[in-house]
């Protein structure tokens, strides 16, 4: 696993800005070299992150992800430039569509032809996020603009993927994509094959990073933990394309993705993911605050 890069995603949610850093200063002490953030209802990941940079320099800070839907190419374009000056470079724009019910049910827009809508998307951000002008007119998103900010450099684009559509988006459009609820089955077998396949149709070259959202647990109560994930997480596996997700992987629940035991059975599982071809793992300590600790603590050590 010498290739494997490690980060930490942090639950940010009913936390305050300090706390927030004070978890990314840990993380970096205990050896992660990417701080994710999310979003989900409270902060705003790109303003958070800038707002944290300074407490934790010379690591990666990467978004996993930010909604497309809610935020124009242009809009976004400019808060990720404003962001990446901010830190000095260092920012990772993961990027996703969401899904149904909170794009239609929070925000009240169209959810119709996901992957068609985050084509088109990434088809203007990525000239936007290089500072070039764009004239766009898709069936779905539509641009005329450009986004100036001197010395800004664009950071890479992540995708939030995991079906067969949206993998060929990223291996044509993204720098890499995120994944949730996916094992070393779902990662070698299906994710890994479609990304390099469609890489090669694009005439890339290398294909894609794969970066893998695991939720991690190192206990003395594997079964505590998952419990956990369920209970927080379990609504999850109601998601269509979660469900999808949870069946490719061969389980039935969110929870039973969890990776949890002692130290020896952790580590096996950090390799078998490096094994399917996983490029960094993103790492969400779950389970009771003594154990997300011991978590923290050890995970970047046993994936190394």
């Amino acid at each position: 696993m010498d290739n494997l890069r490690v980060g930490v995603w942090i639950d940010d949610d009913g936390v305050s800005v300090a706390a927030v850093a004070e978890r990314a200063r840990a993380a970096v002490a205990a050896g992660y070299e990417t701080v994710w953030l999310g979003e989900r209802s409270g902060w705003d990941p790109l303003t958070l992150l800038t707002a944290i940079g300074p407490a934790v320099p010379g690591v990666r800070l990467g978004t996993a992800v930010v909604r497309t839907h809610p935020r124009h190419p242009l809009a976004l374009a400019a808060q990720a430039v404003t962001a990446q000056a901010a830190v000095g470079g260092r920012l990772v724009l993961g990027v996703g569509p969401s899904h149904a019910p909170i794009v239609e049910g929070q925000y009240g827009l169209s959810y119709d032809r996901p992957a068609r809508h985050t084509r088109e998307y990434l088809t203007a951000l990525g000239p936007l996020l290089r500072g070039e002008p764009v004239t766009y007119s898709g069936d779905l998103v539509t641009v005329n603009g450009q986004v100036t900010a001197a010395g800004a450099e664009p950071p890479p684009v992540l995708l939030a993927a995991l079906g067969p559509a949206m993998l060929r988006v990223a291996a044509e459009l993204a720098d890499g994509v995120v994944t949730t609820w996916a094992g070393p089955r779902s990662i070698g077998e299906h994710v890994v094959p479609t990304l390099t396949a469609a890489s090669d149709d694009a005439g890339r070259g290398t294909r894609p990073d794969v970066v893998a959202g695991v939720c991690v647990a190192v206990t003395d109560d594997p079964d505590g933990a998952r419990d956990w994930v369920q209970r927080h997480f379990g609504i999850a596996g109601e998601l269509p394309s979660y469900r999808t997700q949870l069946d490719r992987e061969g389980v039935r629940t969110p929870a039973e993705t969890v990776i949890a035991g002692d130290e020896e059975a952790v580590h096996r599982a950090f390799r078998a993911l490096a094994d399917a071809g996983v490029d960094e793992l993103q790492v969400l300590p779950v389970g009771p605050d003594k154990d997300q600790t011991r978590t923290l603590e050890v995970a970047a050590r046993l994936a190394r």
